[in-house]
């Protein structure tokens, strides 16, 4: 396939990139060329998406089989490419996101539960109708408007794990382990965890550009497979740390001046957090690896020099030693410790 790829030097769209290059593909990446170098073999063409005489240009340098928007997220400029693009292609894929459901994290998620009400023509994201997800459902609007439904393809991940992660939740916690000694483990051990290896959304995505397939999909690991203990032991097991999990209380916890979602990465109270249904996806021939894998591949990838490109996002994550310490000691004088863990045993 010819195809091309509004972004593909980042995360997710240098591992699509790098993914189809293998494949045999011929891959255009179409990016200002600033924050990071493309993989080797993709054809690169320099241009701000926000331009119309660099869309036009682009467009002009087509055909392509399929384009991929990886990270497409103010609704007009979603637009204005698919629409300048729609000539130049047969098939159009856009990489949204869980935070397009309006019920989420409160509870689980189909395809089919509510949206965000989303806006294909705004072109502002502030203002607090305009959240992340708002402007994903704006530009997932924007590109049913531009293209009939067998030819476009949305996929909704959850959380995206693995190499070249620039969020940097992962890489704490990896960093965390090595560092041994109590760790402050939130909630229960069994609670349900969801990330998806971003090489298998990769490997889905271009498996059905390749077989036709189209509309929308929860692109996650089943809900039940793997629990915030697998994450932590991994962690320890990939950077051969030594620590004791002190598994901490959730209601306790939240209670506490701790930030959700960030300052104890991937931990969050609400139920719906890890119950997104992908059963579509799975039986559209997703598989998704093993947690430990993308625990492993991502260490060995860093203790290789591997490196990230720089984001201010990863500032946001992991929780200060000293304040861990303290909420470890007050949590086992006020009894909110649950269990306990020594790790290797």
């Amino acid at each position: 396939m010819d195809l091309l790829i509004l972004g593909g030097s980042w995360f997710v769209g240098r591992v699509i990139a790098e993914d189809a290059v293998g494949r045999g593909w011929s891959v255009t990446v179409f990016n200002r060329g600033r924050s990071a170098t493309p993989p080797e073999g993709v054809r690169v063409i320099h241009g701000d998406r926000e331009s119309a005489h660099d869309l036009a240009r682009l467009a002009g340098s087509g055909p392509w089989d399929a384009v991929i928007d990886v990270a497409g997220t103010v609704p007009t400029m979603v637009r204005d490419a698919a629409r300048a693009l729609r000539p130049a292609t047969t098939r159009y894929a856009f990489v949204s996101s869980v935070s397009a459901y309006a019920g989420w994290p409160a509870g689980p998620v189909t395809e089919t539960s509510p949206l965000h009400d989303g806006d294909p023509d705004r072109s502002d994201p502030e203002g607090a109708s305009h959240t992340y997800g708002a402007m994903k459902v704006g530009s997932e609007a924007a590109i049913r408007r531009e293209f009939n439904a067998d030819r476009f393809l949305i996929v909704r991940p959850g959380v995206v794990l693995g190499p070249h992660e620039y969020v940097g939740r992962l890489k704490w916690w990896l960093n965390r382990a090595l560092r041994g000694g109590p760790i402050l483990a939130p909630g229960r051990p069994d609670r349900p965890i969801q990330p998806v290896d971003v090489r298998d959304l990769s490997a889905f995505l271009l498996d059905q550009l390749a077989d036709g397939g189209s509309g929308t999909f929860n692109v996650a690991p089943p809900a039940d497979r793997s629990s915030y203990r697998d994450l932590l032991v991994a962690c320890l097991a990939a950077t051969g740390g030594r620590g004791e999990l002190l598994w901490i209380d959730d209601e306790w916890l939240a209670g506490q001046d701790v930030r959700q979602w960030t300052e104890l990465p991937l931990w969050r109270v609400p139920p719906g957090t890890w119950a997104m249904d992908a059963k579509r996806a799975t039986a559209a021939g997703l598989t998704c690896r093993p947690l430990a894998e993308t625990v492993h591949d991502t260490w060995a990838w860093l203790s290789a020099g591997g490196r990230a490109v720089d984001h201010e996002r990863d500032a946001e994550h992991g929780i200060n030693p000293e304040k861990e310490r303290e909420l470890i000691d007050r949590a086992e004088t006020e009894g909110a410790v649950r269990s306990r863990e020594r790790l290797p045993a």
